[in-house]
């Protein structure tokens, strides 16, 4: 009814310009004395014909707006089927269509080549700099000093900024390099706690893990980045305390920690790109990237992640890493 209504619309101009000379010449007759079964006889006609004309009009009209949804809705890929224009203006319409598709696809293979470009240097250059880095970790750990390990934990997180460029990219990226296997989650976690006890050594911060038997359908790689990310946040805003990590049998794992928690008007907002929240903020150190590029990550691997936190009581994350059985006919 709705396309219905719009059809009369359109075209009510020219229904009421036939209803006028209807009307005239129904008025004509009466005026002659002729027969006023005559006159409604004519004016009925008229009145039949304009019906069998519009619902066959209307049937030809909906048929070409079906059409033109379904062109609009994939625009890129059925530009060039559209239907030959009936009239000037359509002609016109058609012809804004075909140069404003042009620009865009001038345009999307103008940000294709620059972004292009953009990953091509910044992955040489993350793979440059990891040469110095390597160099100025073994000269810091031929020394057993504080300020050594002070800088040795500089030096880490110096690496963590590195390989967040390169997966801020990836990510973004329609030809990520996923790779779907199962593997036993706990290596994967331990691999991360590996990467991160000087951090937690260097703050004395304790941590918790009592292993698990579970084995995932994931992607080691980036679910390890996950599990790093959040391993960092916990580090980085816990002074005291320690953080544990658990895994229920239904491969839940749960991440929690004894630090600064976060602020209840910045939780909805955590996971977006370059949020930092009161507590980042007061940290002077926070990039807004780790949770959103986790959250990413997560939505890649159909992790589903939550948080729950409060203020000075600090901060929980649950990832659920169940997936659902498939069965090979």
């Amino acid at each position: 009814m709705r396309i219905f209504g719009r059809y009369i619309w359109q075209y009510r101009y020219g229904i009421a310009l036939f209803l006028v000379f209807a009307g005239i010449f129904a008025g004509v007759f009466f005026l002659y004395n002729l027969e006023i079964e005559a006159v409604l006889y004519a004016v009925l006609c008229c009145l039949l014909f304009l019906v069998v004309f519009v619902a066959v009009h209307f049937i030809f009209y909906y048929k070409r707006h079906r059409l033109l949804c379904e062109i609009r809705d994939n625009i890129t890929l059925l530009a060039e089927t559209l239907p030959p224009p009936r009239s000037l203006f359509e002609v016109d319409y058609q012809e804004m269509v075909e140069n404003l598709l042009g620009c865009y696809k001038a345009a999307l293979t103008g940000e294709q080549s620059r972004r292009s470009e953009s990953i091509d240097y910044y992955t040489t250059w993350a793979h440059q700099i990891k040469t110095p880095i390597a160099a100025m970790r073994m000269i810091l750990q031929g020394e057993d000093t504080d300020e050594s390990r002070e800088l040795l934990g500089e030096l880490f997180r110096i690496e963590q900024y590195v390989a967040m460029v390169l997966c801020y990219f990836r990510l973004d990226s329609t030809s990520s390099d996923f790779i779907f296997k199962k593997y036993p989650l706990d290596a994967i976690i331990r691999q991360a706690i590996h990467n991160y006890a000087p951090q937690f050594v260097r703050k004395r911060i304790r941590l918790e893990y009592a292993g698990t038997q579970e084995t995932v359908l994931t992607d080691e790689k980036w679910l390890l980045f996950i599990l790093e990310q959040l391993l960092s946040n916990a580090v980085k805003y816990t002074q005291k305390g320690l953080v544990r990590i658990t895994v229920s049998p239904e491969k839940l794992v749960t991440i929690s920690d004894t630090g600064i928690g976060i602020a209840p008007e910045d939780l909805p907002r955590i996971f977006e790109k370059g949020f930092t929240g009161y507590n980042g903020r007061a940290d002077k150190k926070s990039t807004g990237l780790g949770l959103y590029l986790c959250k990413q990550a997560a939505d890649k691997l159909s992790i589903p992640v939550r948080i729950c936190s409060e203020a000075g009581s600090g901060t929980t994350v649950f990832l659920d890493l169940r997936s659902a059985e498939l069965e090979i006919e």
